[in-house]
């Protein structure tokens, strides 16, 4: 079994690598770094490095071993495309992928210019169990969903998480968005103004819409419904 996750929109994940760098402003208050960091310095933790990036060898095999399927995310703890990750291990992730033909995979990052140059000189192609998005947090980083139109992949995902503006998408070749406010210390307030046109648009387009949090300090508190009540579409994988 694939290691259980709170993460709404997903069922479990799987971390081959772990470890990033920052990017753009979603990633100033990293839920991952934040986890990590707590256990560096602890002989044998598997984040004794904290948030160093490290690829894990020994878990590259895992899913091929999980019978039921599922649908799992990808390195919630790092960026599968990475700079310092080696091409050819990507390749092995996703030939396992492949492999791994009864569950889905959700494969998200912030570095789609990689994604692009790897999926076009050194994968296949794109096998249908394997989902690619991008990340979207504000109108400055629309650019990555360019990137993403160019794959061939049976669903292509935005998640605009942590929403940290108003966002003027283009769902063109678009099949799920995901929204979400930044949680945890320091997090950055999301207005239901900047929520509601995503939720809208999706809906006149027919994509399916998920709205994962209000965010906040205490995200509990805060709740998931918009307008009264959840959303949680996910695209058809029948």
């Amino acid at each position: 079994m694939s290691y259980a996750s709170p993460i709404e929109w997903t069922e479990g994940t799987w971390n081959p690598v772990t470890g990033c760098t920052k990017i753009s402003p979603g990633c100033k208050f990293c839920y991952a770094e934040r986890l990590s960091e707590r256990f560096r310095g602890i002989p044998g933790h598997p984040f004794e490095q904290g948030f160093d990036l490290r690829l894990h060898q020994e878990r590259v095999s895992q899913p091929l071993r999980w019978k039921r399927p599922r649908i799992i995310f990808v390195n919630s703890m790092s960026d599968l495309f990475h700079e310092r990750i080696p091409t050819e291990y990507i390749q092995h992730i996703f030939q396992v992928m492949r492999e791994a033909g009864q569950h889905t995979f959700q494969v998200l990052t912030k570095r789609p210019e990689r994604l692009l140059e790897l999926c076009n000189s050194y994968i296949d192609h794109v096998p249908k169990n394997v989902w690619l998005g991008v990340s979207v947090e504000n109108e400055k980083y629309t650019w990555r969903i360019d990137y993403l139109r160019q794959l061939n992949a049976s669903i292509r995902f935005l998640s605009c998480e942590p929403l940290l503006g108003p966002l003027d998408l283009n769902l063109d070749g678009i099949h799920w968005v995901i929204v979400g406010g930044e949680s945890g210390p320091g997090a950055r307030v999301m207005r239901v103004d900047w929520v509601r046109p995503i939720r809208d648009q999706c809906r006149e387009r027919k994509v399916p819409f998920f709205f994962k949090q209000w965010g906040g300090v205490n995200k509990k508190r805060t709740g998931r419904t918009l307008d009264g009540r959840t959303w949680d579409e996910m695209p058809d994988i029948s």
